[in-house]
């Protein structure tokens, strides 16, 4: 009988983890179809405008809707099934996507169209990724959930790397029309591959009966939920701050490296950032992280503030082509063991909102850092280490004077930040100690088993 038992919960294990690859299959060819979009569509309104502001508005306007509106769309998707939920964020986006294709072919879609599709496509977006990772609690074993983390991120590697590319050359053959309804039909194989399989529903916890009430209160409870955790509190927090850093480095990267080469040698650094990250990706799909996942988390956090400090001295090309490795390695590791505490320590009820309001949180600091960077290195760090500048006859001595050199400067500073914020982080007992304090909150045959915390 007992032998029964377990061969019945082997089969229900490989089901949920079969059904949570064909999930990822869709999203997978969905976020490529996205990244041709995205692409296409950036060149568009820059060949047009030549206006720059215009360009990163395309950015601005595709990330902040979705961040304002995940509170309420967590508290749906905690409501809701949560297969419609992704459904419904698949067939908005594809929607928003078809109209600013019949505008293209009619010749009619302006800048201004654009802007208005990409932030209801955002919105709608803000459903999707609560919905997938707290499907993705129900569907793998708490083991392999760093494993099914590092395979999202796999995906949104593969992404990255093919769409430009595969963007580049379409347009050169079938036009921006053409890619842009390739996107659409992305979208419906990725609704497709989700009315294929089964999602069960959560079991009901006392978090969650505890969180009910008006769309208002189920959102704030995202909130609730974790400020009463004080270890996922200085995570989420911990999280902000590094992408503040993130925020800035990613924005200045181009020109700390135009500063003293060629586009051609930018090109190449930045495929070597996009194979770290698909080389981070693998291995945390093959290795899953340590055992111990918030030391992930810490300990790759400090290889990225050292590379960052290190780009930031005299400019070798090779030397940026090794801190954007293993800057780009360490991402995927560092989301990935925090995703897996998270989904690992959130009862599973709650997880779409509780997921939204970290999403908001954790991405807030990077409007502000997209913003802070340009006046940062225009208006304070070049001018100190220009020729003749405040600081060029001091550090300008170790890490030289003239253009690009006040980014460098700043580069140094952004990683000497992130190492000292990884210190702090570690220093604060409720965050090191997050996954032995609190207990590990899993799904099996059904019902919410939580077992002692992680030692």
């Amino acid at each position: 009988m007992e032998t029964g038992v377990l061969t019945s919960s082997r089969r229900a294990t490989a089901q949920g983890f079969r059904t949570f690859l064909v999930i990822w299959a869709g999203q997978l060819v969905s976020l490529v179809g996205s990244g041709l979009t995205g692409f296409a569509l950036g060149v568009w309104v820059y060949q047009r405008t030549g206006s720059v502001t215009q360009f990163a508005l395309i950015s601005l306007s595709t990330a902040l809707p979705g961040i304002l509106f995940s509170p309420i769309a967590g508290a749906l998707v905690d409501r809701w099934d949560r297969r419609w939920a992704m459904i419904l964020s698949d067939v908005g986006a594809g929607l928003c996507t078809l109209a600013m294709a019949v505008l293209l072919l009619l010749n009619r879609l302006q800048v201004w169209h654009i802007y208005i599709a990409m932030a209801v496509s955002s919105a709608f977006s803000a459903f999707q990724w609560p919905a997938y990772s707290a499907t993705t609690t129900l569907l793998v074993p708490q083991k392999h959930l760093g494993r099914a983390s590092g395979m999202v991120q796999l995906g949104q590697a593969l992404a990255q790397i093919v769409s430009p590319t595969l963007a580049g050359v379409l347009m050169g053959i079938i036009r921006i029309q053409g890619v842009i309804l390739i996107d659409f039909a992305t979208f419906l194989f990725a609704v497709f591959t989700l009315a294929m399989v089964r999602i069960p529903r959560p079991p009901t916890t006392e978090e969650g009966k505890a969180g009910e009430g008006s769309l208002l209160r189920e959102a704030a409870y995202g909130w609730t939920y974790i400020r009463a955790r004080p270890g996922l509190l200085g995570l989420l927090f911990f999280f902000a701050a590094a992408n503040f850093v993130v925020g800035i480095v990613g924005v200045l990267f181009t020109p700390l490296v135009l500063s003293f080469t060629t586009t051609a040698v930018l090109g190449l650094l930045l495929s070597v950032g996009g194979g770290g990250f698909l080389t981070g990706s693998l291995a945390m799909s093959i290795w899953g992280g340590p055992k111990r996942r918030v030391y992930g988390v810490l300990g790759f956090n400090l290889l990225l503030g050292t590379v960052l400090f290190a780009a930031g001295f005299p400019p070798r090309a090779w030397i940026l082509g090794v801190a954007a490795f293993l800057a780009y390695f360490s991402l995927p590791m560092i989301n990935g063991c925090s995703q897996a505490i998270w989904q690992g320590k959130v009862a599973p009820d709650v997880q779409g909102r509780v997921f939204a309001v970290r999403r908001m949180v954790a991405w807030a600091s990077l409007p502000l850092a997209y913003l802070a960077a340009g006046p940062l290195a225009d208006r304070v760090f070049e001018p100190l280490m220009a020729e003749g500048g405040l600081l060029a006859g001091s550090v300008g001595r170790v890490i030289g004077v003239g253009v690009g050199r006040g980014i460098g400067l700043l580069y140094i500073l952004l990683g000497g930040l992130l190492l000292l914020t990884t210190a702090v982080a570690y220093l604060y007992p409720r965050l090191r100690e997050v996954e032995r304090e609190l207990p590990d909150v899993v799904v099996e045959d059904g019902e919410v088993v939580r077992s002692s915390p992680s030692r």
